[in-house]
């Protein structure tokens, strides 16, 4: 009887904001303890320390140009008076980023922003062309080294040897998702947030719960649509970004990648083209290559993602099956298209029966003070699928996603079931009520400010130590930078030069189907800041500098 009075519990829609309970939430997360310099990320109500306020305050004031390299900053007690916050705290932070190299101490004169701190440009705007140039032609995916026509990669080497043609973008890919749970390595390649920031406690204790209230339903099957008490706070979730969305319509899967497929597979047959933008994340790549599908290019923006008018282009000039879009701080770039643009994008593809695939993971991890609306928002024809998980800010092992089929709800159950059946019911579980209990808003606001600091961080360390020349984004969200080294520099060279020494990156050639960004790196910053972290910056930088062999770091190529 205890379990059936615990499921009912479980099974009534809560929003978010609706705690139960005075327990305390989180406590200090020691997974990372031994290799992080900040040893506690939260106070002990979950919030951020008010130092990381002030701290994250300086950087945006350092970022925006009102303080220049060299220029005094605001004075301890000018900072406490403005901030309202106490002289220790005011202290702590410019004592965190004096220890990250942006500021200095001079006695009897206060603190000053290092003249060795520069402000990066943006990447050239070469893929914003929206006109009759864009470059958006079928390519079948092939090696990175090509070997004929249609090839979407060529064959010309990168400047200074590169090794592109001697690996293809399966096993660079493969090289990057090495580093996946390889706590050894120092990890700017891959998009999964420390666990020191991750609400492993609150987890823990509701799988507590749930195992001991309703070990029946635990161990059993889940219904493959998914838990329904999952599926009902997903849907009030989606409520509150403007969507009109209820239990039944939404499918619980093992991660948005598992969306994605599934929503293909329903979508598309081998030979069909696919509209995606440039550049994109990699494993949609791998996914269309694995599906027998073509890929259809469309430059994307750092700052506004994909325009309109080059989107036009691109269905005007081939037949297309699908679009996949990822219109809130697409991976790598971190663009963020404007409201209009997508309003304009969904219209257009309904207006011409193109179904449009959304990719939203990095929506919630917004630096603004609202989410950014869903593709999915502006769907009034039904022809947006809208993929999702928890994966980029609850649990990454959890593997939890879900999408909005829509009207091919049945054919996606189909495909689901004869995949994997349903996704682990513990977990399913777990992930509910978190959000039952609402502490997901809480953790966010907690995931933002440090990642947002941690973003900072990485695009000042950028400016100390990298080549002139560089250039980086400044995205509103998501927790990647996309940074353009100088012309003539091969990132695949650097990955595997930093690889050797334990740093991982992500070189531009996978997050394309063509011969471009050579020059590219993505830099994950959903870490923790820490001494490995800057000696690895600096040696990055050091590889990343045009000089003789015999002074390269190590003597290495």
């Amino acid at each position: 009887m205890t379990t059936n009075t615990r499921d009912s519990k479980q099974s009534h829609l809560r929003p978010p904001h609706a705690s139960q309970g005075s327990h305390d939430p989180y406590a200090t997360n020691t997974t990372q303890a031994t290799r992080t310099t900040a040893t506690s990320q939260t106070s002990m109500n979950g919030e951020p320390f008010r130092y990381h306020h002030v701290e994250r305050q300086v950087l945006t004031m350092i970022e925006s140009g009102r303080y220049n390299p060299g220029d005094k900053l605001p004075s301890l007690r000018s900072v406490c008076t403005s901030m309202g916050v106490s002289l220790a705290t005011a202290n702590h932070a410019y004592m965190e980023l004096e220890r990250k190299g942006i500021v200095e101490a001079r006695p009897r004169s206060g603190f000053f922003v290092r003249k060795t701190v520069a402000h990066l440009p943006l990447p050239a705007a070469q893929r914003t062309i929206s006109g009759p140039d864009a470059p958006v032609k079928p390519a079948t995916l092939a090696r990175v080294n090509g070997t004929g026509p249609g090839d979407c990669m060529a064959g010309d080497s990168m400047a200074g040897g590169s090794e592109a043609g001697e690996e293809n973008r399966t096993q660079l890919i493969q090289k990057v998702l090495e580093a996946v749970g390889n706590t050894r390595m120092v990890s700017f390649g891959c998009v999964s947030p420390d666990p020191a920031l991750l609400p492993g406690k609150a987890l823990a204790r509701i799988m507590q719960d749930v195992l001991r209230f309703s070990p029946g339903q635990a161990l059993a099957y889940e219904v493959i649509q998914g838990n329904e008490h999952l599926r009902r706070q997903i849907a009030w979730r989606a409520q509150q970004c403007g969507l009109r969305a209820e239990a039944d319509d939404v499918l619980v899967t093992a991660g948005a990648m598992e969306a994605l497929y599934i929503t293909l597979r329903c979508l598309t047959r081998p030979g069909d083209n696919v509209v995606i933008q440039s550049p994109t994340y990699f494993c949609f790549i791998q996914l269309l290559e694995n599906l027998g599908l073509r890929a259809i290019e469309v430059p994307s923006s750092p700052e506004h993602g994909v325009s309109p008018a080059a989107l036009r282009e691109a269905i005007s000039k081939y037949s297309v099956a699908a679009c996949i879009l990822s219109a809130n701080f697409n991976n790598p770039d971190g663009a963020l298209m404007p409201d209009a643009a997508k309003r304009e994008i969904v219209s257009m593809l309904a207006e011409r029966g193109i179904p449009l695939v959304e990719d939203d993971v990095a929506g919630d991890v917004h630096f603004g003070p609202s989410r950014p609306a869903p593709l999915k928002a502006f769907d009034t024809r039904g022809t947006v699928t809208l993929c999702s998980s928890f994966s980029k800010t609850i649990a990454p092992g959890y593997r939890a996603g879900w999408m909005l089929p829509g009207t091919f709800m049945s054919k996606a159950l189909e495909i689901k079931a004869t995949t994997n059946v349903c996704c682990p019911s513990p977990t399913q579980m777990v992930i509910a009520e978190f959000l039952g209990q609402g502490l997901y808003e809480r953790h966010l606001k907690r995931l933002r400010a440090a990642t947002e600091r941690q973003m900072q961080t990485v695009r000042h360390q950028l400016a100390t130590h990298f080549p002139p020349g560089t250039r980086v984004t400044r995205p509103e969200g998501g927790a990647f930078l996309w940074v353009a080294l100088p012309e003539g520099m091969d990132s695949v060279r650097l990955f595997n030069q930093a690889k050797a020494r334990d740093i991982l990156i992500a070189p531009g050639p996978i997050f394309t189907t063509r011969d471009q960004y050579r020059n590219y790196i993505r830099l994950s910053c959903c870490g923790v800041w820490n001494e490995s972290m800057q000696q690895a910056m600096c040696t990055l930088g050091q590889l990343a500098a045009p000089q003789p062999l015999s002074q390269r770091p190590d003597g290495l190529p």
